[in-house]
């Protein structure tokens, strides 16, 4: 069978070209199935296809395209428990030891749920990628991998999901309660189980399986050892929370003698397989074992500020070469999901401390697409270009949130406006997002029925 031809013509594209994005006016895109094919002016495009009745067009003229964005760290069941009224005010210990005696109580179906809202809110943001940090496993719950990744097939998401493992309880020193840890042998057991039964490191793949423990303290020396070395076997990444705040610098130093990223290049836990969340805490040495050790950093600049965390030194790690890709972050500690809305955040950030110059509308583009892309060893994401996925947002140019701005610069228009949804998104080729809806999914009901279940369970 032939491949379908599909065309989004006359449209405007923003995209990177190398480092930086461009704007490309009166442009129109031709994807085969899952593979973009060329992007040229419409002219030269309608030439080409002159004549051919097979092939599916889109009038693009009143909308703007962008590559679909790339979230680098979320806990999409987190959901279940955004906006508890008891750890609105607190910071990141605090706000852990409460939840968990919420999450204690997960199950697969709330889970799936959960993570199901969560990957909508993305996926109407414009966000066809995401990376999953699931890290708890309740004893004696059905609570699996399975749990995200049915929930991402449901809707079309793209992922990696990240097996995670918790080992150290509370009476080993730890934060959670023992009944939301496992053995070490376990953990190991079911990472194994995970890559073997859904890892695909095809080019094009809409499932990866990264191997996450929560964070450096949360599991033993040896197990966080044995996790990076075993992931290295199997050809997957490493990813984990590292340096976000004050408090597990201090936890770290009194547990280990070091500060976290010193802990983590002894355990062999930065490279160009590894990805950390936050980053917050950075002492100039740091930075440059990240940076020479081309170690990726997901910032997460909403929750960040939500938990009182502190601003991250994002533009001296881009000016020395790390490498960082954008993330929302879980819903408890966020509270949305909108992946544009959090690069204008990150460039927010920055102003605050640093000046009007200190990032540019270029740079928060950059992390949110082709940056995320880098960091998940994604070689056909990020960019509007042949050879790369079909993954693309579009957003309409006449919506008043756009109004004046994307006459001037659809660029900025996109990274400094409050843009709402995207109209029409496309993953690996497909339509999941249309007309500012969902396709594959009621998301009235999904909102419905995760009320239903807050109420009666995570209140």
């Amino acid at each position: 069978m032939s491949a379908k031809t599909h065309c989004i013509a006359d449209t405007t594209i923003v995209t990177c070209r190398e480092d930086e994005p461009e704007v490309l006016h009166h442009h129109s895109i031709l994807f085969e199935d899952n593979v973009i094919t060329r992007v040229a002016p419409e002219s030269e495009i309608e030439h080409l296809l002159d004549g051919r009745s097979d092939v599916e067009r889109f009038d693009g003229r009143n909308h703007v395209v962008i590559p679909g964005l790339v979230n680098t760290h979320h806990h999409l069941y987190q959901s279940l428990t955004r906006g508890l009224q008891c750890v609105q005010n607190a910071e990141l210990f605090d706000w852990l030891t409460e939840l968990y005696t919420r999450w204690r109580h997960l199950s697969h179906e709330t889970v799936k749920l959960a993570a199901q809202v969560s990957i909508a809110e993305l996926l109407l943001s414009g966000c066809t990628t995401t990376s999953d940090h699931f890290y708890i496993f309740p004893q004696d719950s059905d609570v699996r991998v399975e749990s995200v990744l049915e929930a991402a097939s449901s809707l079309g998401m793209r992922i990696h999901v990240c097996r995670g493992s918790m080992s150290v309880g509370k009476s080993k020193g730890g934060l959670p309660p023992d009944d939301c840890v496992q053995d070490e042998k376990v953990i190991m057991r079911d990472c194994a189980r995970a890559i073997d039964a859904f890892h695909d490191p095809s080019p094009m793949a809409m499932v990866r399986v990264d191997l996450a423990p929560c964070s450096p303290f949360s599991i033993s020396t040896e197990l966080l050892r044995e996790t990076a070395a075993f992931a290295r076997d199997r050809s997957v990444l490493l990813h984990t929370h590292a340096a976000e705040t004050a408090d597990e610098e201090q936890y770290c130093l009194e547990r280990f003698g070091k500060r976290p990223i010193d802990y983590l290049a002894d355990c062999d836990w930065l490279g160009s397989d590894v990805y950390l969340a936050h980053c917050v805490h950075l002492s100039d040495g740091d930075i440059r074992k990240l940076a020479k050790t081309q170690t990726g950093v997901s910032h997460c600049p909403c929750s960040n500020m939500r938990l009182g965390s502190g601003i991250p030194a994002i533009p001296e790690l881009l000016r020395q070469g790390v490498r960082v890709g954008l993330g929302v972050d879980g819903s408890s500690s966020n509270d949305g999901g909108h992946l544009l809305a959090e690069a204008r955040q990150a460039l927010l950030l920055q102003r605050v401390t640093g000046g009007a110059t200190a990032m540019r509308t270029a740079d928060a583009f950059r992390i949110a697409s082709v940056g995320g892309a880098d960091l998940l060893g994604r070689q056909t994401l990020g960019r509007v270009a042949p050879g790369y996925a079909a993954d693309l947002a579009l957003y309409r140019t006449d919506d008043v949130a756009l109004a004046g701005a994307v006459a001037q610069d659809p660029l900025a228009a996109l990274m400094l406006c409050h843009v709402g949804r995207a109209d029409r998104v496309y993953v690996n080729g497909r339509i999941v997002v249309d007309d500012g809806h969902l396709t594959m999914l009621d998301e009235r009901k999904l909102a419905f029925d995760l009320n239903q279940a807050v109420g009666k369970l995570f209140r």
